[in-house]
């Protein structure tokens, strides 16, 4: 069995209830421009990167739209309404505590740099954090697992020395084709299929770096 030395994060319904919001700023921006997503699932781009998200969408959109300026209105409303947003229960406490046990831990997600900072900023864990990868750090985001290497390289552990924490089955994929040890966090509802651990609080990784 891999002896654990380091931590890689996912944010997005992991550390912070975020998905509620991305899906009311998708909501905003296409609607801006004529396009109404109310009656799609809330559920259909959770762990989705934006730049597949938009390839989904475009044709939906004005020929003249281009995807960064999409993106930057999203990422507008998003960040303007940070405030409603909620820490998953015990992700200050874990961190804090594995940072205190001298545990190396870094973020890696699938949204933009002005969104992860935000949310860093929202939970107040930049101090415990070696960094942050965002999908403006990579060329492909989750379920690739560029951000993953790229986050084991940074953190300057073995792959297989590194759990990830996600809640989705994008980011495991991402992570367990990095090689890295995986954690699925799914707090309600069935267990994510393929995780090496099984958690539903977040707590119970503290037992894993004991």
């Amino acid at each position: 069995m891999n002896i654990l030395k380091a931590v890689a994060w996912d944010i997005d319904g992991t550390l912070i209830d975020s998905e509620p919001l991305h899906h009311r700023a998708l909501l905003a921006a296409s609607a801006t421009h004529g396009v109404d997503l109310s009656g799609d699932p809330k559920e259909r781009f959770v762990g989705v990167h934006m730049h597949d998200v938009w390839t989904a969408l475009k044709p939906l959109y004005p020929a003249t739209l281009t995807r960064e300026d999409w993106l930057g209105q999203i990422n507008r409303f998003y960040c303007d309404a940070t405030s409603s947003l909620d820490p998953i229960p015990g992700a200050r406490e874990v961190i804090e505590a594995l940072a205190a046990r001298g545990v190396p831990q870094i973020c890696v997600s699938n949204s933009g740099r002005t969104v992860v900072d935000a949310n860093i900023e929202c939970l107040g864990i930049a101090p415990f954090l070696a960094g942050s990868i965002s999908l403006d750090d990579l060329n492909n985001g989750k379920p690739d697992p560029e951000g993953y290497l790229l986050a084991a390289q940074r953190l300057g552990v073995p792959a297989g020395a590194v759990l990830a924490v996600e809640d989705s089955n994008t980011g495991l994929k991402a992570a367990r084709a990095a090689g890295l040890v995986t954690a699925g966090y799914a707090p309600e509802g069935a267990p994510l299929a393929g995780a090496d651990h099984q958690i539903r609080n977040l707590h119970e990784l503290l037992d894993l770096f004991a």
